[in-house]
């Protein structure tokens, strides 16, 4: 018998602990001396809401799965029918191929084949590793195809900071500007300042399913969101952080309001593009013939 995710590679050092699957090469479970710091799903389970899966070759959604590069126009599988969007990529649910394992550390890689709708072949992996601040996860990408190809990536943790719901636990969120999008189809029709959490302040009843940008960063070009739970009046208690490199230049952030569990959990899922970037080319890479790209994010305990 095999588990729904696959192999499970179990990484542990410096007091984290950490799950990766081979199916969808996801993050089943994060945590820091027992403490859990993502919402991710059992072993006898399968993901839901993409619950630590990668995003690849794009994060978010294309507007009816339809876009038009190099002059061609493409059609991909409409993967979240509700809303005849082609949502969150395509790798994740295929199986990875560990290449390397160790105590702290796992290297992931797929073959991504050209096919209906994306006709370029890439070459993925992705390493998981702990270390002393925590887990850092590298996500690389090589175009093997004879011509350009439009590329992003993107992951999507359920961070937690103690028990739920997350009504009482602090955002700090450094960004400026948020993406809006419509009820309907969550696809952009336009930008406004987004600097509600710019300072770390109580989620309370806000509902958020946004992507942001504009972030504020440190002299290595990180930018670091915050999660933290309330250990009493005005005290700030134990949380999680998520840091994101320069080339991730969107977060999406979820309070968790349509999952199985509502606001158990928040979602912050580094992108390097926002929604439906294949159409708006907004941070759009386009990797040129044996070009790669690889981008970094990270979580620790905080």
């Amino acid at each position: 018998m095999s588990a729904p995710s696959g192999d499970q590679y179990l990484l542990a050092a410096h007091g984290y602990r950490a799950v990766v699957t081979q199916g969808g090469g996801a993050l089943r479970a994060l945590s820091y001396d027992g403490r859990d710091l993502v919402a991710g799903f059992a072993e006898d389970a399968q993901p839901s809401g993409g619950s630590g899966q990668l995003l690849v070759p794009w994060p978010n959604r294309i507007r009816d799965g339809r876009y038009r590069f190099a002059g061609t126009e493409q059609q991909l599988a409409l993967t979240e029918p509700k809303r005849a969007n082609a949502s969150h990529g395509l790798v994740r649910w295929v199986a990875w191929t560990a290449a390397s394992v160790a105590a702290d550390r796992v290297v992931l890689s797929y073959f991504l084949p050209a096919q209906t709708g994306y006709p370029w072949a890439l070459a993925l992996t992705t390493t998981y590793a702990l270390g002393t601040d925590g887990l850092t996860v590298t996500q690389a990408a090589t175009n093997l195809a004879a011509t350009a190809a439009p590329y992003a990536s993107g992951a999507h943790p359920y961070l937690v900071a103690g028990p739920g719901p997350c009504d009482g636990w602090t955002l700090e969120l450094p960004a400026r500007t948020r993406l809006v999008t419509d009820d309907e189809r969550l696809l952009p029709v336009g930008r406004e300042p987004g600097d509600a959490f710019r300072a770390a302040a109580p989620i309370g009843d806000a509902v958020l399913n946004h992507a942001y940008t504009d972030l504020d960063r440190d002299g290595s070009g990180r930018a670091t969101v915050t999660l933290r739970s309330t250990a009493g009046e005005g005290v700030a208690g134990e949380g999680v952080a998520l840091w994101v490199d320069e080339h991730h230049r969107w977060l999406q952030v979820y309070t968790g309001d349509d999952t199985g569990t509502p606001r158990a959990s928040v979602a912050v899922e580094p992108m390097t593009a926002p929604p439906d970037a294949f159409n708006s080319g907004d941070d759009l890479v386009v990797l040129e013939p044996g070009q790669s790209l690889a981008a970094s994010w990270g979580l620790r305990a905080l």
